[in-house]
């Protein structure tokens, strides 16, 4: 897609559109899901996908146009590359799960953890030595491609962490039904949409840097903010997630686009690839992280129904220290990312050869 835009605003205007979309999507989820869970059983939503599948394969097949010859390259499909990938990533999450479930000494979790590292050194020992590697290591010895990785890592974790978190709340905690707490998160979209102009107008006036520093203390203060709002009532949790979608949405679009301008002209799809797999490990990583922490400071067996007040008293507990420690790790982790940009306020973030 970024190879149809040779000018680098239209280009930046593009990545926003995919990003709203993407957003939009994961937010959507919640809302629609819900109201089908109102008539069907859970199941159903899985037979869903298959259809939508359909529709993005024709889609693509009508609307993307082939590569150009100049572009194509003759790398062919590293499976194993993508199994111990697969393997690393699950085994991960599933280690964190496994520890609360059963103990965090017990074979099962030891194993658990014990395999996704051996898999992860396999991982890098593999796509070392392949000759048409899955990714191509190097590409990391960039700075930028280096620091807006681990930045978009940081901002999945965030919206993973509390999209998981809040339906939980929503849902359990006030006892809403599953199609009112999917609206409960619409803030979230149209924040997303009404933010474009604000995070470009950020990267524009203060450049890249900048621009993403602010974003990572919009993502900090909300998450913080919302280790306080979880115990005073919805407005306060909407203005939590307006803040956190600010930042949201300039920390990922700053980044996606520095990211993939980085690459060279013939291997912005490693960029755009390298891109997703940022947020969809961020994506993983949250939600293992904060269903692991919520699991551990409330109860490994949250009933159905209504729940107890001494059980949402508990729940607000593990809340408020899960949202806490997140608005570190993840200002942290999103400010360390921002701060290998460039002060470019264009999108262009190498220089030219």
């Amino acid at each position: 897609m970024f190879r149809l835009f040779e000018d680098k605003a239209l280009r930046m205007r593009a990545m926003t559109v995919m990003i709203v979309v993407g957003m939009s999507g994961f937010v959507l989820g919640p809302v629609l899901g819900g109201s089908v869970l109102t008539h069907v059983r859970w199941e159903w939503l899985l037979v869903v996908n298959a259809p939508i599948a359909l529709i993005a394969c024709v889609g693509v097949r009508l609307g993307v146009p082939a590569d150009r010859p100049e572009d194509l390259t003759d790398d062919v499909l590293d499976l194993p590359g993508a199994l111990l990938s697969v393997t690393t990533i699950g085994l991960a999450c599933y280690s964190l799960t496994s520890g609360v479930e059963h103990g965090w000494l017990s074979a099962l979790t030891l194993a658990s953890i014990v395999g996704a590292v051996l898999a992860a050194v396999a991982f890098v020992r593999h796509e070392r030595r392949s000759a048409s590697p899955m990714l191509d290591l190097g590409v990391f010895s960039d700075g930028i491609v280096r620091g807006a990785s681990i930045a978009q890592i940081g901002t999945s974790i965030a919206m993973a962490s509390v999209m998981f978190g809040l339906i939980l709340h929503f849902q359990y905690a006030y006892g809403w039904s599953p199609m009112r707490a999917g609206l409960a998160t619409l803030p979230i979209i149209v924040t997303m949409i009404a933010a474009t102009p604000l995070s470009e107008w950020l990267a524009q006036r203060f450049g890249h840097r900048i621009a993403c520093l602010v974003g990572a203390g919009f993502l900090g203060g909300s998450l913080a903010g919302l280790s306080w709002g979880v115990d005073h009532g919805y407005l306060a949790i909407a203005v939590c997630m307006v803040a956190m979608t600010i930042g949201l949405r300039t920390v990922m679009t700053i980044c996606a686009v520095a990211l993939v301008d980085a690459m060279p002209s013939n291997r912005t799809s490693l960029g755009a690839a390298l891109n997703d797999t940022a947020q969809e490990v961020g994506t993983s990583v949250g939600t293992a992280v904060v269903g692991t922490l919520i699991a551990a400071l409330v109860t490994t067996r949250l009933p159905a129904g209504v729940w107890s007040s001494e059980l949402v008293a508990s729940f607000f507990h593990g809340e408020r220290i899960t949202y806490a420690v997140l608005a570190v790790v993840v200002g942290l982790v999103a400010a360390g990312g921002a701060l290998t940009l460039t002060d470019s306020r264009a999108v262009e973030e190498h220089p030219e050869p």
